[in-house]
């Protein structure tokens, strides 16, 4: 495969251009020299290293933790427990997060259970838990 100009990248990839332009801002994707009439081309490999991100992302990770993971993936003397730490550390916001979204749908399921569809808009006990302080 020949080098691709953005808008291949960006269709061969799965992602908008703006994507591979937003990736080239954060230092996710390295940008290639402007060759002929001023048009950048990126290597094949830049196809997969999009898939990565992506994929990455797609797992939960932030796009500095994502920055972390494509650094380890090249830096010779790391081992793959650098890298379970840190999907172990993912793993386990994960579960915080969903701890806590479990909890607001207790709470939100209780609100909306005692709440009267049929009453006037001045009883309603979601606006009024919300109005609360405190709450």
């Amino acid at each position: 495969m020949s080098a691709l100009t953005i808008g291949k990248l960006a269709q061969q990839a799965g992602v908008g251009v703006e994507t591979v332009r937003f990736y080239e801002r954060e230092g996710l994707l390295p940008v290639p020299p402007r060759r002929g009439f001023g048009f950048r081309h990126y290597p094949a490999e830049s196809v997969e290293r999009l898939h990565f991100i992506q994929r990455a992302k797609r797992l939960g990770f932030a796009l500095k933790e994502v920055r972390e993971l494509l650094e380890l993936r090249v830096t010779a003397d790391v081992s793959c427990a650098e890298v379970q730490q840190l999907a172990s550390a993912k793993l386990a916001d994960i579960e915080e997060r969903i701890r806590d979204l479990q909890r607001m749908r207790k709470a939100l399921r209780a609100l909306a259970e005692h709440c009267q569809a049929d009453g006037p808009i001045s009883d309603c006990p979601i606006l009024d838990f919300l109005s609360r302080e405190g709450g």
